[in-house]
């Protein structure tokens, strides 16, 4: 984007003054100070204009470095197409921006996620099941997995008695679950967890 141009579309001025205004906001002149004192390198542009120069300004400029962020994720995705790469460019709101780059956002990684990839998935459900002949204790010994990153499996004692949360049958299960793994996952030793979390 343009974005000397776009200002200048969008304010109805010259590009020169445009291109004066941001060099002067650029160098730590302040909005008042130009109007007053820098009229003849703008062409003596009112505050008002100067004001919605400013703020059009400043949300460009973050559009842009935004766009460049998405674009550069995608591509790393190994997803980014011509036609995703134009849809890209052609955006000018951060609404469409973000709406286009939703379907390829990265997933924070939970401790529940965590727990799971480390294999603690079936203690959780183990724990959360009425049925429990093996003391959870014991359980937990069978996941202590040093090379994958477990050193040691320790069960909170609330573990097995977490209220059912409210939703359907199978987001119960579910959530039920991932509660369960993060307690796990809290009281556990899992090696590096604590900074795959993005937390």
């Amino acid at each position: 984007m343009d974005i000397l141009k776009k200002l200048a579309e969008e304010l109805n001025i010259k590009v020169w003054q445009a291109e004066a205004v941001v060099g002067l906001i650029d160098e730590g002149n302040t909005i008042p100070f130009i109007a007053r004192y820098r009229k003849e390198a703008h062409g003596a542009l009112n505050d008002e204009v100067l004001r919605n120069l400013d703020e059009r300004l400043r949300y460009l400029r973050t559009l842009e470095e935004r766009r460049q962020t998405i674009l550069s994720t995608i591509e790393e995705q190994g997803k980014l197409t011509e036609e995703l790469r134009a849809q890209i460019e052609a955006a000018e709101t951060s609404v469409g921006l973000e709406d286009l780059y939703r379907p390829y956002k990265p997933k924070r990684r939970t401790r529940a996620m965590i727990a799971r990839e480390k294999g603690l998935e079936p203690l959780a459900l183990y724990l959360r099941s009425a049925q429990t002949p093996v003391s959870p204790e014991k359980k937990a010994e069978e996941f202590v997995d040093p090379e994958n990153g477990v050193d040691s499996v320790k069960i909170g004692v609330a573990s097995t008695a977490m209220p059912n949360p409210a939703g359907s049958a199978t987001s119960m299960v579910t959530r039920r679950t991932d509660s369960i793994l993060v307690r796990i996952w809290c009281l556990s030793r899992i090696a590096h967890a604590a900074e795959s979390t993005g937390s």
